[in-house]
């Protein structure tokens, strides 16, 4: 089987690699046919990802096809084109009892604590596939990433009534943005880069943009608003700099979300948090009932995903591109491996 592997940091290999298609009667062999390169895989090539361990396949934004099923898989079948829900879990831990297993105490990701999709085959219990009829395969690789935004969203409670500051133009952010949109909020973004800047501008309809970097953001923010700051912050940088400037540009009362994560301590000025009663939140991976949501929205038309593709690279192609998908001159904003 076609499988690359990152061996360590900055060294993929392509090879093949043997595979046991016996499936357990939960599980469904899966057919790769598209793998997103998110943040997760740079940062591991490139040596900076926490909890990782090498040698190991990565991917776990998927389009996927089922091949075969398990004796007790009811939920999809030969043929279906499927999202991966990429976050295996136990069912007896606490958060998973109580609904949120998102951020189950015991967690393995799929490309991250457990080999992932860069291979032409994988199995993975079927209860995580999300189907869908009308998506092709680009579209159901997206899921993940819009998932991350749209949990964060859904967590914060967004709606007509708020205006919204996204923080950080990459992919999280930018599917943040699209479901506080999809929600009727007014959005901005906050971005220091001038080209990814541009491309939100030209892609959504939103209240305008925000350089720190050029003048006050507060400023900035209020000129947008009509006087008044965001009543809810999505910080999805993973920038400590930028997560604790974040507590100073939510209004009184409101929402400050934790979208992005960083290995290190963040600190805040504590009489002004309470004084502005501020509700802190962090964001972690997506809910079942997320996917579900996001598939409906494309389907439906309420989400656009043509956007977000800019880079394409075949598998046999892959290693010579990932290089160029580090730097910011190459303009990335989602790069597709195509398998088919």
């Amino acid at each position: 089987m076609n499988t690359i592997i990152l061996q360590e940091p900055g060294d993929f290999k392509q090879t093949q690699k043997e595979f046991d298609l016996n499936l357990e009667p939960g599980e469904a062999l899966l057919k790769v046919h598209r793998i997103g390169i998110c943040g997760t895989d740079l940062h591991a090539y490139a040596g900076e990802q926490p909890f990782f361990s090498y040698p190991r396949i990565l991917g776990h934004e998927l389009g996927v096809e089922v091949v075969e099923t398990g004796s007790k898989v009811e939920n999809v079948s030969v043929g279906d084109r499927c999202s991966v829900e990429p976050y295996r879990y136990y069912p007896e831990d606490q958060a998973v009892k109580s609904g949120k297993p998102n951020c189950a105490e015991r967690m393995s990701v799929l490309g991250v604590h457990e080999d992932g999709g860069m291979r032409e085959y994988f199995k993975f219990p079927a209860k995580f596939l999300h189907p869908s009829e009308e998506l092709t395969y680009d579209q159901l690789a997206l899921m993940e990433p819009l998932g991350i935004g749209c949990h964060a969203v859904n967590r914060a409670n967004i709606t007509s009534e708020d205006r919204v500051l996204v923080v950080g133009a990459g992919p999280i952010g930018l599917g943040a943005l699209q479901f506080a949109l999809a929600a009727d909020a007014e959005v901005a973004v906050m971005e220091i880069d001038e080209g990814r800047m541009a491309f939100c501008r030209e892609s959504f309809d939103l209240a305008g943009g925000v350089n720190p970097l050029q003048e006050d953001a507060k400023e900035q923010l209020r000129a947008l608003f009509g006087g008044n700051l965001p009543s809810v912050v999505l910080d999805a940088t993973g920038n400590k700099q930028s997560m604790e400037n974040a507590f100073d540009l939510v209004a009184h009362g409101g929402r400050l979300v934790y979208v992005g994560l960083f290995q290190g301590d963040v600190t805040f000025h504590d009489p002004d948090f309470h004084k502005k009663e501020l509700t802190l939140m962090a964001s972690r991976n997506a809910l079942a009932e997320d996917f579900r949501q996001i598939i409906r929205f494309v389907e439906q038309g309420a989400i656009d995903t043509d956007p977000w593709i800019t880079h394409r690279a075949r598998f046999d192609e892959m290693i010579g591109e990932f290089d160029s998908w580090l730097k910011p001159e190459s303009g990335v904003i989602k790069a597709m491996v195509e398998l088919t």
